[in-house]
This record gives structure tokens, C-alpha cells and sequence, in this order.
């Protein structure tokens, strides 16, 4: 009864799994990446492991909510009063995590740099070039190997935490190699003319890593932001639209109000329909198989759809 446990703990075809197999192996990097970066004496390598923390601990965060996502939807595994609490579904918490996620990478990163230009106006810092070539020989492939695994796996689940998890990996990757290009330099230059450049040569690195990675989270915010403040999504809009404006002609109704959003997986979508005040009245039955049809039409059902429709004669109440 163990194995079949272990094993769904870190089931790598589920989102949780994937989330719980990151967290493990990130918190194995940045334990590695401090140890060794006070060892080697080398603050990008510090950096390194402080950011696979904040990694980490963001997807740990990511996987809690998850997992209130996934029992919500499920009606599994939660208490009847949380549910009373967030009869709404707790959605919204996605591009929270999201945003929240983003900005505190790109905060670590601007950190490190002030810190690195701080260390090449003081002359730089001396560094063991053989244990930092260990680790970022190591830590490049265990990024590469999970960055891989979960692109594969999210071509599936579709989950947003996993594509912005993914997307810290390959920072990660990118960090290491480019730290790992540079140590290569500083122990081929060891006891030649330019040997001089060595105590630069863990700063400026990491410098220029920081400029890189700095606005890369940028965009996952700007979309995490828009989603917390239920910004209109076009295609969804346009889809919504066509698919209403085509029910109004086809039932001889006066006209709709749509109202579409998108916070984290789900699609909040709100359809008013003016029934002219001279139509025939209809039994409910008839009505819910208008509902299922425009339901229909729209897509997407499932648990992460949130549709209301609503037949009035009242304009004001589809405002």
C-alpha cells in the first residue's frame, strides 16, 4: 500500500505531482547552491540558491492553492464551512500566487545586482573556481532535466503555475550556465597575465545575469494583474459575442448584455437576454433548454466554467 503512495505523491502526469517534485528538487539545489557558494566564496552562486528558494517557496504557495482549486471543483476533501465561505471558489487566488510570484523574482534579482555593482566598485571578490564549476555542472543539468519533464507534461495539464514554473527553471538553467561559462574563464586565466580580471569575474556575472532575468517575470505579472482586476479578454469577448448575437437572431429576442472575465483557469461569464415584452411565455423546461443551448454554443464546459444566463423583459437588469 506504501508504493502506490510514494508514487502519487510525485506523479509527474498530475499538476500537484509536478508541483511536489519541483518543490523537492529545488529545495535540494538551493540547499547545494548555499553550501556551496559560501564554500567556493562566490555570491552568484548564493544568489543562485536564495532564488531557488524563492522558487520553491512560491510553489509550495502554488500547490495549496491547487489544491483548494481542485477540491472545490470536486467537492472533495474540504470543510462544509470554508465552502460557505468561498461559495464563489477560490479562482481568484491563481494570479494572485502569480503575481506575487513574479514580483518577488524580479525583486531577488534586483537585489543582486545593486549587491554585485556594489562588490566590482570594491574591487571585486576572490573565489574557489573548482567547487563552483562542481555545482554549476550539476545544477545546469538538474534544471534542464525537470524543465524538460514539466514542458512535456504540461502540454497536457495546461496549468498556468506549471508554465510559470517551468519558466523559473529554464532562469535557473540560464543563471548556472552563464555562471558556469564564466568560471570555466576565471580558472583558464589562473597564473596568466590576465589573472588579474578573477575577483571581477563573479560579480560582473552575476550582474549581467540579473539584467537579464529582471524583467523576465515581468509579463506573467502583467497578466496575473489583469486578471485580478477583471480585465475584459478580447478573443473571449469576441467569442462570447458572436455566440450571443447569434442566439438573439435565431429566437427573435431585442438584444444581450455579456459580461466575460478570466481569473486564473477559470472563465466568468455573465449573459443577459431582453425578451421582448410581446413573446409568448414559455414553461421553465423550455427556458433551461434555451440555457443548455446557449451553454452549448459558448464551450468549454467543465469545472473551471463559471456561466450565468439570464432571460429578463427589464433592460435595467442586465446594467
Amino acid at each position: 500500500m506504501e508504493a502506490p503512495s510514494k508514487t502519487s505523491f510525485f506523479d509527474i502526469t498530475s499538476e500537484q505531482g509536478l508541483l511536489r517534485a519541483s518543490i523537492a528538487v529545488t529545495l535540494f539545489i538551493a540547499t547545494i547552491g548555499i553550501g556551496f557558494g559560501l564554500a567556493s566564496g562566490s555570491f552568484s552562486i548564493v544568489f543562485d540558491g536564495v532564488y531557488s528558494l524563492v522558487d520553491a517557496s512560491m510553489s509550495g504557495l502554488s500547490l495549496v492553492v491547487v489544491k483548494l482549486i481542485t477540491a472545490h471543483v470536486t467537492s472533495a476533501q474540504m470543510s462544509r464551512k470554508l465552502r460557505e465561505r468561498f461559495s464563489m471558489g477560490f479562482w481568484h487566488l491563481e494570479p494572485m500566487v502569480l503575481a506575487l510570484n513574479g514580483i518577488l523574482l524580479s525583486g531577488v534579482a534586483i537585489y543582486a545586482l545593486i549587491n554585485a555593482v556594489s562588490s566590482l566598485l570594491e574591487g571585486g571578490r576572490d573565489l574557489e573556481f573548482g567547487l563552483a564549476l562542481i555545482y554549476a555542472v550539476l545544477t545546469v543539468i538538474a534544471c534542464v532535466t525537470i524543465a524538460i519533464v514539466e514542458a512535456r507534461a504540461n502540454r497536457t495539464l495546461n496549468s498556468d503555475f506549471v508554465r510559470m514554473d517551468v519558466k523559473g527553471w529554464v532562469m535557473s538553467a540560464s543563471i548556472t550556465a552563464a555562471l558556469l561559462i564564466a568560471f570555466c574563464v576565471g580558472l583558464a586565466i589562473q597564473g596568466t597575465r590576465w589573472a588579474w580580471i578573477s575577483p571581477y569575474i563573479d560579480p560582473a556575472v552575476l550582474g549581467l545575469v540579473c539584467l537579464v532575468i529582471i524583467p523576465l517575470p515581468l509579463s506573467v505579472v502583467r497578466q496575473a494583474l489583469a486578471e485580478i482586476f477583471l480585465v475584459t479578454p478580447v478573443d473571449l469577448k469576441q467569442h462570447v459575442d458572436t455566440v450571443a448575437q447569434a442566439f438573439v437572431s435565431r429566437h427573435g429576442l431585442q438584444s444581450y448584455r455579456a459580461y466575460v472575465a478570466k481569473v486564473g483557469r477559470s472563465r466568468e461569464i455573465e449573459l443577459y437576454f431582453i425578451v421582448p415584452t410581446s413573446m409568448p411565455a414559455r414553461t421553465i423546461a423550455e427556458w433551461d433548454a434555451l440555457r443548455n443551448e446557449i451553454g452549448d454554443a459558448v464551450g468549454g464546459e467543465g469545472p473551471d466554467r463559471w456561466i450565468t444566463v439570464v432571460f429578463t423583459g427589464d433592460p435595467e437588469w442586465a446594467e
